[in-house]
């Protein structure tokens, strides 16, 4: 077993997208007080990165209105970095306003799916990303970049990796210190997800990616494993399992945070988060949501 787990990194930074990604599609408004309440109890659990909200239109994602209120109000921890999407120049100042760490621009490996999901092609989005992208970065934030759709499309389907390869090429040629690689349908493979990470790791630093998996068909924490064994020590994970994809018929949410730190846990990965602390934040929200937790190592341990 030694040779599987020798080349693994030593340590792993987790990336908790609940309060954001998790919550934007939830059809009933959740209270500032509740999404604060959440991220209040992430932040004690040794997490240090935490997307806590968005900046885009209401009218797109009334869920994220309330984000300004958000930042305002939570506890920010020492160490913690509070980030935030924002898809255009509006977005990067009512940001900049509330005092947000760092920013995140979303883009797609999926012509289709950009059309739908920020109604633009490829190369429109990333025309669109680049003034926002360098005005966040004189004001000394740093940019992450989000490409969706990376194992493949519900639209388009099949995906060729070197339109991943590219959009991921040109987000961090435009200044994004870190890229995410979304399965945002949940439909990779780990042996596709390995196809992705070397084909995406000719062009950028292994060092700069992180692996962002749906759990639709099973397969995150199989392909989380897989981008392990490439080299990739950041992961998207989400508490509680919450979140999803709107335009994904059947997209049943991210995976699950406190799945992530277990499955590190046996590797004998690092990570600096304290897994009961998580699964007490995740029942937390759920219950607050009217819903069990989509965790199956919270709902196992829940029971002992």
């Amino acid at each position: 077993m030694n040779h599987l787990v020798s080349h693994l990194p030593k340590r792993v930074s987790l990336f908790e997208v609940g309060p954001r990604d998790g919550l934007q599609n939830e059809k009933a408004a959740i209270t500032v007080a509740d999404k604060v309440k959440l991220i209040n109890q992430l932040s004690q659990t040794g997490l240090t990165r935490i997307e806590a909200g968005s900046f885009v239109s209401p009218k797109w994602v009334p869920q994220m209105a309330n984000s300004s209120q958000v930042f305002a109000a939570i506890n920010r921890k020492n160490g913690t970095v509070y980030s935030a999407l924002t898809p255009n120049g509006k977005g990067l100042q009512a940001a900049l306003a509330a005092k947000v760490d760092e920013i995140a621009v979303f883009g797609a490996a999926s012509e289709t799916f950009s059309r739908k999901n920020i109604n633009c092609s490829i190369s429109e989005s990333l025309e669109r990303f680049a003034p926002v992208i360098k005005l966040a970065t004189e004001h000394g934030l740093r940019v992450r970049g989000y490409v969706s759709c990376v194992m493949g499309c519900p639209y388009e389907g099949h995906i060729d990796v070197k339109s991943v390869a590219n959009v991921s090429e040109q987000l961090v040629k435009l200044g994004c210190y870190e890229i995410s690689l979304g399965d945002t349908i949940g439909c990779g493979t780990p042996e596709q997800v390995k196809r992705v990470v070397n084909e995406v790791s000719e062009r950028v630093a292994i060092e700069a990616l992180a692996i962002h998996c749906h759990d639709t068909y099973g397969q995150a924490i199989a392909n989380i494993y897989a981008a392990l064994q490439c080299g990739i020590s950041t992961i998207d994970s989400s508490v509680a399992g919450l979140g999803g994809c709107p335009y994904a018929a059947g997209a049943s949410g991210n995976v699950a945070s406190e799945d992530v730190v277990y499955l590190l846990q046996g590797l004998g990965i690092e990570c600096g988060v304290n897994l009961a602390g998580l699964i007490d934040a995740g029942n937390t929200i759920s219950r607050t949501l009217g819903r069990q937790n989509q965790s199956k190592v919270a709902r196992a341990m829940n029971k002992q």
